[in-house]
């Protein structure tokens, strides 16, 4: 009788060890999702690395949250220093360049309405979205591998959540169908507890943290072109504007996907200014996109790209491979 005992103590066993090797880990993605979806407001910094090609760029995050929908997001190239924030508060989305003086305001669901490598909420969500997300344990804690949605960027297709064993984010790795992380976000810290007044997500504060407004050349001395051009398309004319105070370089690209490139030296004024379409992360700033064209800023150049052939994603690829090479004239 004892030795039936142990035996079936020996087999309760078995069955529970197999079933915690074996969970699918729907109870840490559950109480992750209500722990972060209760949360008043959240601070969290880290460093975020896109990769471009053979080109990595890094960004020093800071991020702040205050329930309802508040969300003030510092992107700091490691480079060159160039700030920009993506702001949301209760009159809408703005994309800010304090040290330029310069402010885009945006009717748009963001971030709601595409993956965020850096947002606590879009993470989670997009796990709970994946009916299939597959989950490990490993001895630094757990990875969670779901589906994303980036919308305007096809190639990204999944993502890689690591928590640590205390079941906080650690890394979130974003991949493209071949697997290959194309940009890795790291948390150094997340503070679930930080205390926000109503004034830190606006507008007018915001302008104002940069003491100093950055002063560039009025001269296009660099004419930057783009490294990929769609098949059958040229360069047909390349003109010099002079501007009040700047230049403006217009390059017309004909043949079978026609486009249209402006570079122009930056205009200091304090303007807000209303955009229709969608904050575009390219590789080294944010940039707005709408259904024909992508307006950004780089190093105190202003970029327009348009075209009624090209679609978003043909843009898009047209507009990163700018950012990798500069042709001096």
């Amino acid at each position: 009788m004892k030795h039936i005992k142990k035996v079936l103590l020996l087999i309760i066993c078995l069955f529970i060890f197999a079933g915690c090797n074996n969970q699918n880990g729907s109870d840490i993605v559950d109480s992750l999702f209500k722990k972060i979806n209760n949360l008043n407001s959240y601070h969290l910094s880290g460093v975020l690395e896109i990769i471009n090609g053979e080109n990595n760029y890094l960004y020093d995050v800071d991020v702040a949250f205050l329930k309802d929908n508040n969300f003030r997001v510092s992107l700091k190239n490691q480079t060159n220093n160039h700030e920009q924030i993506i702001l949301r508060n209760s009159d809408g989305v703005y994309v800010l360049t304090p040290s330029l003086n310069k402010s885009f305001k945006f009717q748009s669901e963001w971030p709601n309405n595409n993956s965020q490598s850096y947002l606590l909420h879009s993470i989670i969500n997009d796990i709970k979205s994946d009916v299939d997300y597959i989950f490990e344990k490993n001895d630094a804690g757990y990875v969670i591998t779901s589906k994303v949605n980036y919308s305007n960027n096809k190639d990204l297709v999944s993502q890689k959540v690591y928590l640590d064993n205390d079941k906080n984010i650690s890394v979130v790795e974003v991949l493209d169908s071949n697997g290959l992380c194309k940009m890795k976000m790291k948390f150094n810290n997340i503070d679930y507890s930080s205390d926000y007044d109503i004034d830190y997500f606006n507008l007018n504060s915001n302008m104002s943290v940069s003491s100093e407004i950055e002063q560039f050349s009025s001269k296009l001395d660099d004419v930057v072109y783009p490294m990929y051009i769609p098949q059958n398309t040229y360069l047909s004319s390349q003109d010099k504007v002079s501007l009040d105070g700047g230049e403006r370089i217009i390059m017309t690209f004909s043949g079978d996907y026609p486009f249209m490139l402006i570079q122009e030296t930056i205009d200091f004024d304090n303007s807000v200014v209303s955009v229709s379409g969608e904050p575009l992360q390219l590789s080294n700033s944010i940039g707005i996109l709408d259904d024909t064209s992508i307006t950004w800023i780089d190093d105190g150049v202003e970029y327009y790209l348009v075209s009624n052939v090209l679609n978003q994603y043909e843009l898009i690829d047209v507009a990163k491979s700018m950012t990798v090479a500069s042709i001096q004239k």
